[in-house]
């Protein structure tokens, strides 16, 4: 019996990839996740699209932090592979501390290099790792995104018997008919840097972080079952530090999977710490990525940045859709 999905799928081949451009064998790059491969090809892009040859970077106290969490591809080649045809490639290929470590061993950094997995949160955890490194002066400049990539129908059926997908295929971010989320696909990395270092070189920039924060719900009623009152408590954290008053906020983008669970209470801890003391004619703009192209998992968070990062540099916001 077939079973089709819907997905937001990468519309080029994944298989694509040149080696030797980044002097990988090709035999070790045969068994190398395409994950791996599409963090490193998309490090070395943003460096370019920043202004920095890539190759200027060798030996410098450059930090890597890549937010990844399936490793599908390790599970496929395992299947067809005899035990004959066990290699060390298929360790270095597709372990995923490697996504991180191979693109530092590749530009010849020297700062940290850390392979991320808090599932959904992933690369956004893996850009707050990274600002905290630039301020406590643990890299002088890093890499910071992440990748998912749908090489398996078996996750999709997982995630179809809980009851987390949606039956038409797409994330209604905040519309009554949400009935769960679609997955995507991608991949997104970001030059970091300290402002003050970014302007000195001339570098482009498109945005600044004033602030990040990380926190867990801890005890809840279900183990992914989202609450109000600490994500009101995390929004307050990330402001508290930044000289900005919440209703002078104007725009977030918002998680926003298209859940008949998540999404209210994600509004509601909006409302509860933004909305309030708004004067009629300031209003705050809320969007999620998510209802564009799917939820990409542990890539979401870097799509998501890139998106407000890009809506900033152009001055305009996308259209949200549902």
């Amino acid at each position: 019996r077939e079973v089709y999905f819907n997905g937001g799928f990468i519309s080029y081949d994944i298989s694509e990839f040149d080696p030797l451009y980044f002097g990988i064998p090709p035999k070790e790059a045969n068994y190398m996740d395409p994950q791996h491969r599409l963090f490193l090809e998309n490090s070395w892009k943003a460096l370019i699209d920043a202004g920095i040859d890539p190759k200027s970077v060798s030996g410098s106290n450059t930090g890597v932090f890549c937010g990844i969490t399936n490793n599908e591809y390790l599970q496929l080649m395992l299947n067809e592979l005899s035990e004959e045809e066990f290699n060390p490639y298929i360790t270095s290929g597709n372990c995923l501390n490697f996504s991180a470590g191979r693109v530092s061993y590749i530009l010849g950094l020297n700062g940290p290099s850390l392979a991320i997995d808090t599932a959904c949160s992933s690369s956004l955890v893996a850009v707050h790792t990274a600002v905290q490194s630039l301020r406590t002066n643990k890299c002088g400049m890093a890499i910071a995104g992440g990748v998912s990539l749908m090489l398996s129908p078996q996750t999709f059926l997982l995630l179809k018997n809980g009851n987390m997908l949606s039956a038409e295929g797409r994330c209604k971010t905040f519309d009554e008919s949400a009935d769960g989320y679609a997955r995507g696909e991608g991949c997104g990395a970001v030059i970091l840097k300290r402002l003050s270092d970014a302007i000195a070189a001339g570098d482009r920039i498109y945005a600044t972080i004033k602030n990040t924060a990380v926190q867990h719900d801890g005890k809840k009623s279900g183990l992914t079952v989202p609450i109000s009152s600490s994500q009101k408590v995390l929004l307050k954290e990330a402001i508290s530090e930044i000289n900005i008053e919440a209703k002078n906020i104007t725009y977030s983008e918002a998680h926003g999977t298209g859940t008949l669970l998540g999404d209210p209470v994600e509004l509601e801890a909006l409302h509860a710490v933004y909305g309030q003391g708004r004067s009629v004619g300031q209003p705050l703009y809320i969007s999620s990525i998510k209802s564009n192209f799917g939820h990409l998992e542990s890539a979401a968070g870097i799509a998501s940045l890139i998106k407000v990062a890009l809506s900033i540099y152009h001055k305009k916001i996308p259209p949200h859709f549902s």
